[in-house]
């Protein structure tokens, strides 16, 4: 697949989705370089997707964008209160911040803590939005967002694990639900609307397949849509960018703003926000960078044999 091919390995500034290390493989095709990177905990068949939208990036190319910037938010780990609030102030702009709560191992007063950091250092016209990852049970979400939306939610995303479970919520809860895993991970992702489950769609190019596939599914789901990256170098996030680029409308920030959370990068011009937007553009890879980045032999082995058994489970 493609002209090029490297494996990566970028540490991360603190751990996060429990890692401290991302990896990936990056493509260079006709249509310009792709991300393939699959979290670690995806089986093959689940990783087909992402393959897919790889090659749309590498060999089709993207819709043409409606817009040219693209607004974004900053992402807030599951840090202290002094990291969160910096994290915040050097963000690049960003008037919305999606803080991550329910971190195993921590407590709600940890992230009430965090999120009460937040308001502060974005003001009281900055939007907040939390983020659980579905670690609460239906019981543990309204409690938890009965104490947060003091402090003015925008919406919690995935709050809970199924779709049952934030269609729920949602009956309990004033706090708007967005679904995330409960469409980028379920086999059918319209049933968060079937079961009523949802106020947002979440959507994360490739999980879903590529911005093609995530235009109809926008399209098809008749939610407000944010899109958000999967912690993807800026080769991927440019993905992410076009398909927010080519939304008939954006109502919210977009969860793009993540390459700050990686040690390095692949480019010299980092797909990050400025005035809380991104540009729209599709950034080519530094090879100076992308040496600096290239993953051990063992790495690289390990990856191009999942890359060979995901063509394989793709082809059947």
């Amino acid at each position: 697949m493609g002209f090029g091919r490297t494996t990566y390995a970028i540490g991360m500034r603190q751990r996060f989705r429990r890692i401290t290390v991302r990896e990936g493989m990056l493509f260079q095709g006709p249509a310009g370089w792709a991300e393939f990177s699959p979290f670690l905990d995806y089986d093959a068949a689940e990783c087909v997707p992402w393959l897919a939208a790889a090659r749309e990036a590498a060999e089709t190319g993207w819709p043409e964008p409606v817009r040219a910037r693209v607004p974004v938010n900053v992402t807030v780990p599951a840090v202290g209160p002094e990291a969160a609030a910096a994290i915040v102030r050097g963000s690049g702009g960003c008037r919305t911040a999606k803080v991550k709560v329910a971190e195993p191992g921590q407590r709600l007063a940890d992230d009430i803590a965090r999120v009460e950091a937040v308001r502060d250092a974005i003001g009281s016209d900055g939007r907040i939005r939390v983020d659980a990852n579905g670690g609460w049970s239906v019981d543990r979400a309204y409690q938890a967002l009965a104490e947060l939306k003091r402090f003015d939610l925008e919406y919690a995303e995935q709050p809970c694990p199924s779709v049952e479970d934030l269609a729920a919520l949602r009956r309990r809860t004033d706090v708007p639900v967005a679904a995330d895993e409960s469409i980028r991970r379920a086999d059918d992702p319209y049933r968060v609307v079937a079961l009523d489950a949802a106020d947002i769609a979440v959507l994360k190019v490739q999980p879903l397949g590529g911005v093609a596939a995530c235009l109809r599914i926008a399209e098809r789901i008749g939610l407000p849509v944010v899109v958000s990256s999967a912690l993807e170098t800026s080769v991927g996030i440019a993905a992410g960018v076009a398909l927010a680029a080519a939304l008939p409308e954006l109502p919210y920030a977009c969860g793009l703003a993540t390459v700050h959370l990686l040690t390095a990068d692949v480019v010299t011009d980092p797909l990050l926000p400025v005035d809380g937007q991104i540009d729209v553009r599709q950034p080519v890879p530094d090879p100076a960078l992308l040496a600096a980045a290239a993953a051990d032999p063992s790495t690289s082995r390990r990856w191009s044999e999942r890359l060979a058994t995901v063509e394989n489970v793709g082809a059947r």
